[in-house]
């Protein structure tokens, strides 16, 4: 560290006291002053870190990096740290006018994304507190893919959100030597639910060995990079090489049930964790089959467009093709899934409608937080759900389920679900927007955006909820924009909230930079590249020139 006193423009020249203790450094400097004078404090500060320098060395860098800092002075860093927020707002920032609360929600939820990660070392990830606290130790979860990944492929450069891929592809072997310790073989993958450096480091069994869901997770960050980038690249080998081994787990976790006659998934946690230990979790085996099915596509496209180096990864991952692959066609036949015919929905578990169905909305207030206020023993009885679970599965794969099904399964679940967990009213959001349930859209939004600034779930105090605002993101973008990348194409269902005046986001997509308004009457997409754009708006396909605009009234 290095600091200097000025008085009234001049150097104060008395002696300066450092001192030290754990985790502390200061220094301390007396001066005389009188009404009127003006006190500048100027301090330079450095951190570095044994992950890119060694230990004898880093007391050395430090020197160096403050060194360099004093030399350039204050009004040049300033300047440089100005200029790159400046960049990040041009391509992330969101505007609303009409809706101070929201705006300021959305803005702040941007800026902490921001300043959370950068995506400049791979070897690094988002923490669910980020810097704000220390709460979870600055681990990585399945938000990552999940939720944050969004947020970065749209609004910062692609080896951003690359390098969050291929962090886990530098956990593969780590995330093997975890399958092997729970019985599996032959190179299948279960990645950790919390990690540092690829090891699971969460101590609680029915989150460890049974929130297996998160292998989805990161499966579905590899196709939702590549759907809405194109760059095929990835797959080979790393994309392909992290696929296999996922596919290779789910393939030895499913049993064959002659009673069912059907593939069954025994033993799980889904996403919403007030349940633990129940069979045939839809989310979970929806995720599994989803994988496996992903992978065979990959594997096609391998073969085809790069067979010398496929038949490498073959040899070097021991891919016996034919046999395995033919495990995993039979496994996406016949895998079984709850379901109730009477409503015409997919059941979150097994006896998922043995439970009382009170809704949420007839529980007393004192009740409300449940985590805070009943035992774990009546929690994991109850039907309530603490996050999107079985809708987890419907807002991702909304294509594969009409109007009429995601609405049946919406009015079913969110009126059970208490929305205790930070990742749980934006995939809401979402899929109220897509049902055309404005209204609760918005109100999910609200809630998601202002989480932390009006401490929703009273723990603000252990850090903000960084992951969870990736979602917050999504629910703007992807609720009211209607934002989906359908088979590497932009698509838009937008609508502006009652309360609003208009909004506006910026994408990168495909090379373009692009900026999305709506209006009460028009919408308006303005292509600030050179790049000729297709968008599909409200069933309608569009092609926008370089440096134009797409004016649709409605």
């Amino acid at each position: 560290m290095w600091f200097q006193l000025l008085k009234n423009g001049k150097k104060v020249n008395t002696d300066i006291t450092n001192g030290e203790r754990e985790k502390y450094v200061e220094a301390s400097q007396n001066v005389s002053v009188e009404r009127g004078d003006e006190i500048v404090v100027e301090k330079f500060s450095s951190t570095v870190s044994s992950l890119n320098y060694a230990k004898e060395d880093l007391p050395q860098k430090a020197k160096e990096a403050v060194d360099l800092a004093v030399e350039a002075g204050f009004d040049a860093l300033f300047e440089n740290h100005k200029n790159c927020w400046l960049q990040k707002w041009e391509t992330s920032d969101i505007k609303i006018e009409g809706d101070v609360a929201a705006q300021q929600g959305i803005r702040f939820n941007i800026f902490q994304l921001n300043q959370t990660y950068s995506g400049e070392d791979e070897r690094l990830n988002i923490g669910p507190k980020g810097f704000t606290g220390e709460k979870y130790g600055g681990v990585t979860y399945w938000d990552t893919e999940a939720y944050c990944l969004p947020f970065y492929l749209s609004t910062a450069p692609q080896k951003v959100s690359r390098n969050l891929l291929i962090y886990r592809r530098k956990h593969l072997e780590k995330a093997i030597e975890n399958a092997e310790k729970l019985g599996f073989k032959n190179g299948a993958a279960l990645y950790p639910m919390v990690t540092i450096n690829g090891e699971e480091c969460h101590n609680e069994w029915e989150i460890t060995f049974e929130e297996i869901h998160r292998n989805g997770a990161i499966a579905y960050a590899i196709y939702d990079y590549v759907n809405y980038t194109g760059d095929k690249e990835y797959l080979a080998p790393m994309g392909f090489e992290v696929l296999l081994g996922i596919s290779r787990f789910w393939s030895q976790r499913v049993n064959w049930s002659a009673n069912k006659e059907k593939y069954v998934m025994l033993g799980v946690t889904g996403p919403n964790e007030y349940e633990n230990n129940v069979n045939n979790n839809f989310h979970t085996s929806y995720m599994a089959v989803w994988t496996l099915k992903y992978t065979l596509e990959v594997i096609e496209y391998l073969k085809k467009e790069i067979p010398f180096l496929f038949e490498e990864l073959v040899k070097k991952w021991k891919f016996n093709e034919l046999q395995e692959t033919a495990r995993w066609t039979d496994i996406i036949d016949k895998m079984y899934y709850p379901r109730d015919e009477k409503r015409g929905i997919y059941l979150q578990q097994d006896g998922f409608l043995d439970k009382d169905l009170t809704p949420v909305a007839e529980l007393p207030a004192e009740d409300l937080p449940i985590n805070q206020n009943w035992s774990w023993d009546k929690i994991l009885r109850a039907p309530y759900i603490k996050q999107a679970d079985t809708l987890q599965s419907l807002y991702l794969f909304q294509e594969n389920f009409s109007i009429e099904e995601l609405k049946r399964h919406f009015d079913f679940y969110e009126p059970l679900t208490v929305h205790e967990s930070s990742l749980s009213p934006c995939v809401h959001s979402i899929l109220a927007a897509k049902i055309g349930y404005q209204d609760k859209a918005y109100e999910m939004y609200l809630r998601t955006s202002r989480l932390d600034l009006d401490d929703y779930n009273n723990d603000t105090d252990d850090g903000l909820h960084i992951t969870s605002m990736g979602g917050t993101w999504m629910s703007f973008v992807m609720a009211f924009g209607g934002m989906r990348v359908v088979n590497n194409k932009l698509t838009f269902n937008p609508f502006l909230p009652e309360s609003w005046k208009s909004y506006g986001f910026r994408i990168d997509f495909g090379g373009a930079h692009l900026e999305v308004k709506k209006q009460r009457e028009l919408f308006l997409i303005v292509n600030h590249s050179d790049v000729v754009v297709s968008a599909t708006v409200w069933g309608t396909e569009h092609k926008i020139a370089g440096n134009s605009t797409l004016e649709i009234k409605k």
